[in-house]
C-alpha cells in the first residue's frame, strides 16, 4: 500500500531537519523495515514536507513503531523541528493524503 503524508517544519529548522535525516539511527531504519516498509521518501518545499511510504500495512507500521523507544526518541526530536508532525493517532485512509491522479 502507498501512503502519502504532509508535515510542516517550524520556520528556520530546514537545515537541522535535513541533517537529522542524514543520521537516522540504524536501529530505527531496521525497525521501520521490519514493520513492513519497502520504501519511505520525503520531499521538502520550503517548510512543507511530503512523505511517500510504500508499506505492507500502514496501521501495522504505526502500531509496531508507536511505543518503540528508538522511535519515541526520534518522534520527540522531530517534534522540536516540526509544526505539524506525523500523526500516530490516525490510521489507514484517515492519515493519508487523498490520491487525486496517477499515471
Amino acid at each position: 500500500m502507498r501512503v502519502a503524508l504532509h508535515t510542516r517544519l517550524r520556520t528556520g529548522h530546514e537545515d537541522e531537519y535535513e541533517q537529522a535525516h542524514r543520521e537516522v539511527p540504524a536501529e530505527l531504519t531496521a525497525a521501520i523495515r521490519a514493520a513492513g516498509v519497502r520504501e519511505w521518501s520525503i520531499w521538502r518545499s520550503g517548510s512543507e514536507l511530503f512523505h511517500l511510504i510504500d508499506c505492507e500495512d500502514y496501521s501495522r507500521l504505526l502500531t509496531e513503531l508507536a511505543e518503540l523507544p528508538v522511535n519515541v526518541a526520534w518522534q520527540a526530536r522531530m517534534a522540536e523541528l516540526t509544526e505539524v508532525g506525523h500523526d500516530y493517532s490516525a490510521t489507514g485512509a484517515q492519515a493519508s493524503l487523498p490520491e487525486v491522479w496517477r499515471l
